[in-house]
């Protein structure tokens, strides 16, 4: 089992950035690939951005340039760096981590808000 917590949420304005961390515990060992979801109010759970053991990377539709997935390997932790946030950017973000036998953990969720 992977247990996942997540961190750096909060209040930005439009047009700020925010550092999103999440750190992995457990059978870290295992994990093959960490990921970012979010969901806003009354809408489905969307993919944000993954990141591989080999570091490479994939996007949501017309987030990359405006958000960058980042992992430490060594502190078991990925990070997802938001840049020029808009309104509509504002949701729960919440850490995936997918295991090599193909099991998903997912952490709590950490609020994001973007709004003047």
């Amino acid at each position: 089992q992977v247990q996942l917590v997540e961190s750096g949420g909060g209040l930005v304005q439009p047009g700020g950035s925010l550092r999103l961390s999440c750190v992995a515990s457990g059978d870290v060992s295992s994990i093959s690939v960490m990921s970012w979801y979010r969901q806003a109010p009354q809408k489905q759970r969307e993919f944000v951005a993954a990141i591989t053991n080999a570091g490479s990377t994939n996007y949501g539709n017309s987030l990359k340039g405006r958000f960058t997935i980042s992992r430490n390997y060594a502190k078991n932790m990925v990070y997802l760096q938001m840049d020029n946030l808009k309104p509509e950017d504002a949701a729960v973000y919440y850490c995936k981590s997918l295991s090599l036998t193909l099991r998903d953990s997912w952490g709590q969720g950490t609020q994001v808000t973007v709004s003047s």
